[in-house]
């Protein structure tokens, strides 16, 4: 077949939705169709391989596993900037951390905050700097943060901290003054001591071979990435963080994201500026 006429049938559709949702939790409504059919197609052009059930069969038993990776690096979105949903990030410095820092078992140890997905870096790098500048204790506790991607590409991104004015368009003149440098037309680059404040992993959150190793955390931002997810996935995910928090410790998810709808594990919690979910200290 020509590789200008190449189609996705509505089964081939169907098959390769089943196999992403089975690897990565993340589901395709039919509305989705378009988005979906147009990168399958770009991977298969580029690959040369020029029917659906070639190209289906070599994506699986490829023995890297580079082309799923490709895939899942075109069919995750990645829309961000820093301090987006700011009054979370406020809640974390004038009251969880607070609390959390308050409870025995925590005195003298390293705290540690997971951020997934990182997506390009803004979520983990807005904690950072939040920590820094708003945080008084930061000088006296010790914090480890970890942010994570299924993207591989985005991950990279992360790592060279170069944003755009758009990304940086709730960060006042003085913090960007402070921590990034400008890199040409409409580019800054975050310093090297904030980019080395936090550790970039690749992970897979429904890869329990993989989650298993994330534990001992005392918050969690997972912002705007179970919207992806059905309702099954949503749950599988809620146990991942549940066993990844210390007991009594805080997730904090999208504003249009609810873990009461998904989960009884965790309790809410109502601060002053925002909601967060809590694992029971006991």
């Amino acid at each position: 077949m020509p590789a200008s006429v190449l189609q996705i049938t509505d089964a081939e559709f169907a098959r390769f939705r089943d196999y992403f949702y089975r690897r990565t939790g993340i589901y395709f409504e039919d509305s989705k169709r378009y988005f979906v059919d147009k990168r399958l197609l770009e991977r298969m052009r580029h690959t040369e391989y020029y029917s659906f059930r070639s190209y289906f069969t070599f994506m699986r038993f490829q023995a890297s596993g580079q082309e799923f990776q490709q895939l899942v690096n075109c069919m995750t979105v990645n829309e961000t900037y820093f301090m987006r949903e700011r009054y979370q990030f406020e809640c974390l410095v004038e009251e969880t951390l607070n609390e959390i820092v308050q409870y025995p078992q925590n005195k003298a140890r390293t705290l540690r905050i997971w951020s997934i997905p990182s997506s390009t870096g803004e979520e983990p790098y807005s904690i950072a700097l939040s920590l820094l500048e708003y945080w008084p204790l930061i000088e006296q506790v010790d914090v480890e943060i970890v942010a994570s991607d299924i993207d591989t590409h985005v991950l990279d991104r992360c790592r060279r901290g170069l944003y755009s004015d758009r990304s940086l368009m709730h960060i006042s003149q003085d913090i960007r003054d402070r921590y990034f440098l400008p890199k040409g037309a409409n580019q800054w680059q975050l310093c090297q001591d904030i980019r080395d404040s936090v550790l970039f992993t690749q992970v897979n959150l429904a890869d329990l071979a993989q989650t298993r190793e994330y534990r001992h955390f005392d918050i969690i931002f997972c912002r705007n990435l179970l919207i992806y997810f059905d309702e099954p996935a949503r749950r599988r995910a809620a146990e991942v963080f549940y066993d990844a928090l210390n007991p009594g410790g805080f997730i904090f998810l999208g504003h249009s994201e609810s873990m009461s709808r998904i989960s009884s594990l965790f309790k809410v919690r109502k601060f002053n500026k925002a909601l967060a979910y809590q694992k029971p200290l006991d």
